[in-house]
């Protein structure tokens, strides 16, 4: 029976209840429904709404029903109630009788609603945070893994200057450490109860709301009960620091596609974690690392989708809102699943460490170094950049590399230069110039990977 139906005189069209009734997906807040209801049982009580006796029947009912559920999560699924508040209700009515009426007294299925989805939320954010840990930490260790192995980076997807291949990893592990913070963030605004606001005016039973909201873990009661029912910033947050940090995985995947490739061969991939060709037998194929990269357009589908919900609706609660659940559920599983799967694949990769130092020293990447040398000189640097670059065309027309052109070649270019020009056209050399804050420099890279694992370590302290 409709939680609402006591004002109707006619049944609901099956295609109504179709369209209206959300079992089917809301039945995933069915321990966070219970909990919620203990509480507001157990405030009842101290309100004096019921007496010890049916306090105890409440709680006692509502518990053995969070076992059933923990042993079959699809329970509620195989009934025709309308959502998961009137599926709770129907089982404690159908197991203790009169006194389950009593439980929703003072409350709506606004403010419960609201209430169950921050729970939902909260447990699940922390599953996320876990396997963003996790992340981070298969970075950290690949970062060490990789040593002094040097790459070329790139600007434009063309061959820049070099870099580690552990700064490359370190650059990832920032992005991450900023996806971290902004859940953490949204997770500590989401810390309010909305319970006791009733649908939209507040409850009319004197109910301690602070010790309601201490009761379900949260850190304060909702201040407007407009606001709390309505609510739903917590999931636009979330969605958006889901799809910022999808983001940057697909970013790291679109790398790591490229790093595989043939052409580069920067990076192996172990048999574990990559897929073959039905038609070609030579295939090797990075099937992992695109579903993560096309995962990340599903989770920014869903943050649109929760803006346009949203977007236009007035205070308080409207039917709309019952939108904020499907596409949020999915977004945080695949958000979840993608990092863990991330987490698990990373081990697998291996640095091509050869090939990358030969990728390294080709595009007459050590130009700018010629340029810093021309500079360290007194040529200004303008001077020096158009210079380096006139050498760059003549060792290109040779088909050379810079450091191969003859010393004479070079000071017809500019006299300034001696045969000490060769010391710094090396990797080693231009690696260790890049020895300011965040720079390339192996040195310097070693103190960002300590400093990384340090800030790691300290979370778990």
């Amino acid at each position: 029976m409709a939680m609402w139906g006591g004002r109707f005189t006619e049944a609901t069209l099956a295609e109504f209840r179709d369209f209206n009734d959300s079992l089917s997906f809301d039945y995933q807040l069915a321990l966070q429904d219970i909990a919620a209801s203990r509480a507001w049982a157990a405030g009842l009580l101290q309100a004096g709404i019921i007496n010890q006796q049916e306090a105890q029947q409440l709680d006692a009912g509502l518990a053995d029903l969070a076992v059933a559920i923990e042993a079959d999560p699809t329970l509620p699924l195989q009934t025709q109630e309308e959502d998961i508040h009137s599926w709770v209700e129907a089982q404690l009515t159908a197991k203790l009788g009169a006194v389950a009426k009593k439980l929703h007294t003072g409350r709506s299925r606004n403010d419960l609603v609201a209430t169950d989805l921050r729970l939902w939320t909260r447990l699940n954010a922390g599953y996320v945070r876990q396997a963003l840990l996790s992340v981070l930490r298969a970075l950290l260790v690949f970062a060490e893994r990789a040593g002094t192995d040097v790459m070329p980076g790139f600007t434009h997807l063309q061959r820049a200057q070099p870099v580690l291949v552990a700064h490359w990893a370190l650059a990832y592990v920032e992005m991450f450490k900023r996806d971290l913070s902004r859940l953490d963030d949204a997770v500590a605004r989401l810390d309010v109860c909305p319970l006791g606001c009733g649908a939209l005016a507040g409850t009319g039973v004197a109910m301690d709301r602070h010790t309601l909201a201490q009761r379900l873990g949260f850190a304060q009661a909702a201040a407007n009960s407009l606001d709390a029912v309505s609510d739903r910033d917590y999931v636009v947050e979330l969605s958006a620091a889901a799809s910022l940090c999808m983001t940057h995985l697909s970013r790291l995947s679109e790398d790591v596609i490229f790093f595989c490739s043939g052409e580069a061969a920067f990076f192996k991939l172990g048999d574990a974690i990559s897929s073959g060709s039905s038609l070609m037998p030579q295939k090797k194929n990075p099937d992992v690392f695109e579903l993560l990269r096309g995962k990340t357009g599903r989770v920014l589908g869903h943050l649109v989708a929760i803006l346009h919900v949203l977007k236009g609706l007035p205070l308080a609660y409207n039917k709309d809102m019952q939108e904020d659940k499907q596409g949020f559920f999915d977004l945080m599983a695949t958000w979840q699943q993608s990092l863990l799967v991330l987490a698990t694949v990373l081990p697998h990769l291996a640095v091509n460490t050869e090939q990358c130092r030969r990728a390294a020293e080709l595009g007459y990447s050590n130009a700018t170094d010629l340029a810093d040398y021309l500079v360290a000189k007194g040529v200004p640097f303008r001077d020096a950049h158009e210079l380096s670059g006139a050498l760059v065309l003549k060792a290109s027309a040779a088909k050379v590399a810079l450091e191969a052109l003859p010393l004479t070649e070079m000071q017809q270019v500019s006299p300034l230069i001696t045969d000490d020009v060769y010391a710094a056209l090396t990797i080693e050399a231009g690696l260790a110039k890049r020895a300011a804050l965040g720079g390339t420099a192996p040195q310097q890279v070693l103190w960002q990977l300590k400093q990384a694992q340090q800030w790691f370590d300290a979370l778990s302290d």
